[in-house]
């Protein structure tokens, strides 16, 4: 499960608790009120002076809304604050505190309290309070006299009977139930007024959980957290059934080279802020930093498939055949055993960051040695498929224009205008053809993506349907012309694996099939960097790939 929204959720949560501290220091710091002599004492002379210097500070009082008594109160104590951190912080009838905090925990004051706060925790007051009662994703009741303001976020807020707010109530994501009997003073905000559940279920987490350095317990209340880690897992089972090549060759790279796995990973983290920033100063990368944040996020997600199969195959056995032997197989047994590590103290939280770190590494190393092999492979060459000798009876010269690409370029240039694309290059000579490239791919969809957008804003006055209008022109495209306009202008065309002529079955399964592409994350689309044979998904569903041409074919 991942746990790195939740960290920052807490981040969020913890800030109003300490904005709440700051302005309380920073009051606790300001000058008392300047004590009023009796009638009986007074001076015709301190009279004028106490006169002029009082009208400024019962201006000061009207701004702030501050109590001189309650501010002579506050400078008097003895900072007597009651915080905790993980635990309730109770104020007993009876008692005084200036502050009643507590973090991942509830507040309950029946005593005489200054402010009570609850971060992640239910706050309830029943006691009287001389600033604020605050709850921080958690429900607020108040049940008697608080002179500040009464705030709940995203939690609700009950107001008792004998409740009496002399600043705002305010709710924030959250439902207000207010007694008849109940006084405001001051103004009642909603905000994003309604149910957004209760947020029990993420203080059950962080009790049970984050506390003890797990990501999962087998605790009641957890449900949600358990599903969340099986969606996962199911998740990770569909990468390996979809890439079982890919996968199992990253599953290699750890078994043989865990040392450069680890650097791989190593460098990958130092080099990643470092990569952003620069793309932020250059101006012009800054539209590359989603796709470099996108990349990273779905490598991650690769990289735990990977780690899971890794271990799944430790306890079958590198050389298991049958049904152990498949991808998907292996990710299941490696996701139980990691299911039941994640409930152990401590132990959880490791083995979810290092499986996250070598899971990394290892893509990122099998995807470097990937792109060495295809370079080498250009300089070298593609070795010859043919004998030097003759070719036998009932051979074609067809064959032999495959075996070299520029062969096979210069055979399409001399030949007569063919009737369809299909039919303008052999599938032997359309195999030869290499691969387009990511980039490449993605300019020409942008491309693409720009003409249906303006013509969609020039005849409807609306972009709203602009996947389906893409979707169907690239369909259309594809069976008419093998390329859209944007593989016109970059010479590139759709193919068939198995070199037979697209047709509308294939064009149609392309077109629906980049909507899964798209739909998680972009994945299917940014597979195709990482791909041996560059394909995305909705290739690898429809059984094509997309080739460089010479020359595209013309639009009309």
């Amino acid at each position: 499960m991942n746990t790195y929204l939740l960290q920052r959720f807490t981040y969020l949560a913890v800030l109003p608790l300490c904005l709440l501290l700051v302005l309380g220091t920073a009051r606790g710091a300001e000058p008392s009120a300047v004590p009023v002599q009796s009638a009986a004492a007074e001076t015709p002379a301190s009279a004028a002076a106490v006169s002029d210097e009082s009208s400024d500070h019962k201006d000061w009082h009207a701004e702030t809304g501050t109590d001189a008594h309650h501010a002579r109160r506050k400078h008097q104590s003895q900072n007597n604050d009651l915080v905790n951190v993980g635990h309730d912080s109770i104020l007993s009838s009876g008692q005084r505190a200036d502050s009643v905090v507590s973090v991942f925990g509830s507040s309950t004051s029946d005593g005489e309290a200054g402010e009570v706060v609850s971060v992640l925790g239910d706050t309830r007051v029943t006691g009287p309070v001389s600033d604020s009662a605050v709850a921080v994703m958690g429900n607020l009741y108040v049940d008697s006299k608080v002179e500040g303001d009464a705030v709940s976020v995203f939690g609700d807020l009950e107001l008792g009977p004998h409740a009496e707010i002399e600043g705002d109530v305010v709710a924030v994501g959250g439902t207000l139930h207010r007694d008849p009997a109940a006084i405001v003073h001051g103004n009642v905000h909603g905000v994003f007024s309604g149910n957004f559940g209760n947020p029990t279920w993420l203080r059950t987490w962080v009790h049970d959980c984050l506390f003890y350095g797990r990501p999962l317990a087998f605790e009641p209340g957890l449900d949600w957290a358990w599903g969340l880690a099986f969606g996962f897992l199911a998740l990770y089972v569909f990468l390996a059934l979809l890439f079982r090549e890919g996968l199992f060759r990253c599953v290699e790279t750890v078994e043989s080279r865990p040392g450069q796995t680890a650097l791989a990973a190593l460098i990958t983290m130092l080099a990643t802020p470092v990569l952003v920033v620069l793309l932020c100063v250059t101006v012009i990368g800054i539209a590359a930093v989603p796709f470099v944040v996108v990349g990273l996020f779905c490598a991650g997600l690769f990289g735990k498939a990977v780690m899971l199969a890794w271990l799944g195959r430790r306890v079958t056995g590198r050389h298991s055949a049958g049904a152990l032997s498949h991808p998907a197989v292996c990710v299941l047994i490696g996701g139980a055993i990691v299911l039941v590590l994640y409930a152990i103290p401590v132990l959880g939280f490791i083995v979810y960051k290092l499986l996250g770190f070598f899971g990394m590494g290892a893509v990122v190393y099998t995807a470097i040695g990937a792109v060495r092999a295809h370079q080498l492979a250009k300089q070298v060459g593609p070795a010859p498929t043919l004998s030097a000798a003759a070719p036998s009876a009932g051979t074609t010269a067809q064959p032999q224009a495959a075996a070299s690409p520029q062969a096979a370029a210069a055979a399409q240039s001399t030949a007569a205008p063919p009737a369809s694309p299909a039919a303008q290059a052999s599938p032997a000579v359309t195999a030869a053809l290499p691969r387009a490239g990511f980039w490449i791919r993605m300019a020409a969809l942008l491309l693409d993506g720009l003409l249906v957008g303006f013509v969609l804003s020039v005849v409807h006055h609306s972009t709203h349907f602009e996947l389906l209008v893409l979707a169907v022109y690239g369909a259309v495209m594809w069976k008419m012309r093998g390329s859209t306009v944007g593989g016109i202008v970059f010479d590139l065309q759709v193919v068939r694996l198995d070199g037979r002529e697209m047709d509308w079955e294939t064009s149609i399964v392309r077109a629906l099939g980049c909507f899964l592409s798209l739909a998680v994350a972009g994945l299917g689309f940014i597979w195709i960097a990482f791909d041996a044979n560059r394909q995305g998904w909705h290739d690898k569903i429809a059984g094509t790939v997309v080739v460089r041409v010479a020359k595209a074919p013309p639009l009309v």
